[in-house]
């Protein structure tokens, strides 16, 4: 890694001089936004795309430039249905690629939901612990197989994941009051837990696994918000940095957000970013439980990284969805 990046960097700075000729990566959510511009970029730079989402005719209409810039640029792009809040359609999706059976270099698990109101999955989970975690989980799980040797597992966390720790007593808010942003945090948390212990279970086989933040970013993650919050959290996080004597909140633009997966997946040392957490396109400080700190802090929580609370979260997931993936 001798070219140095960093919060500004764009899917390109970190692309640049790249080819990725006979790279196969799947990307869930390319419906928009982030995982629009992660499909867009690779395939740009010659890789074949397998972009996953839930809306098929929206995905179609939103990829239109992932398709011209694929040949441009020698790759290609293809699109799978996938519904990541129905585990019948997550198996589906599963059940499709092994029956192809072509290999992935890597999947960029970055489909997800954000502070939704109080719901479930099709299957009773907790809409966002079910979509963001239980989703990929049994879907990564499902495709181990396609995965070849020296190919990386990258899921879409968030600073959110300091919102809470998991709680494997009561994942679907039976017994504690619900609150949306409580719920997110425990599901970004769910899913850097969830690559810690994928990456100790492939690591011997050269298959690494990373949690990746992509940064503050207007995206359709917002639409559940009330109207007027995000005006307000906006104010509070400036309120913040001014207090801290630090620049105000910047909004990062898709292509930079979506950055620090595509550096997570293809630049970076696999041993560097194996188990780990990533933000602005390097690895995160771990910060202790109890230690103060804002979401314009960087760093992740020592409890989002414990191998002893990964391994918890993966038996209690395997529990949950009826399947063992050991």
């Amino acid at each position: 890694m001798t070219q140095q990046f960093g919060a500004t960097s764009t899917t390109e700075d970190v692309l640049s001089g790249i080819l990725l000729t006979n790279r196969r990566i799947l990307v869930t959510g390319v419906s928009a936004g982030l995982g629009v511009e992660t499909a867009r970029v690779l395939a740009a730079h010659g890789a074949t795309v397998v972009g996953a989402a839930r809306n098929l005719a929206k995905a179609e209409q939103a990829t239109a430039q992932v398709r011209r810039d694929a040949e441009k640029g020698g790759g290609s792009f293809e699109l799978l249905e996938l519904d990541l809040a129905d585990l019948a359609s997550v198996r589906a999706a599963a059940d499709r690629l092994n029956a192809a059976g072509k290999r992935f270099d890597l999947v960029i698990a970055n489909a997800g939901v954000m502070a939704t109101p109080f719901g479930h999955t099709k299957d009773g989970f907790e809409t966002q612990f079910g979509t963001n975690h239980l989703g990929h989980f049994v879907l990564v799980n499902r495709i181990a197989g396609l995965l070849r040797a020296g190919s990386r597992l990258v899921n879409l966390s968030s600073a959110g994941h300091r919102f809470s720790d998991i709680d494997l007593a009561d994942p679907n808010f039976e017994h504690t009051p619900y609150d949306p942003w409580v719920a997110y945090g425990r599901s970004k948390t769910a899913n850097i837990l969830f690559a810690v212990a994928f990456d100790a279970r492939h690591r011997a086989q050269g298959i690494r696994a990373t949690a990746v933040h992509p940064g503050g970013i207007m995206t359709e993650l917002v639409r559940h918000l009330p109207k007027g919050e995000l005006e307000t959290m906006v104010k509070q996080l400036n309120a913040q940095a001014a207090s801290e004597d630090k620049p105000p909140f910047q909004f990062k633009t898709i292509s930079q957000g979506a950055a620090t997966s595509v550096w997570a997946g293809i630049v970076a040392s696999a041993d560097a970013i194996g188990g780990h957490y990533c933000e602005d396109c390097h690895v995160a400080q771990v910060i202790p439980n109890d230690a103060p700190t804002g979401l314009l802090d960087g760093g992740v929580r020592a409890y989002a990284v414990d191998p002893a609370q990964a391994d918890a979260l993966w038996t209690k997931s395997e529990e949950m969805v009826g399947e063992q993936f050991d």
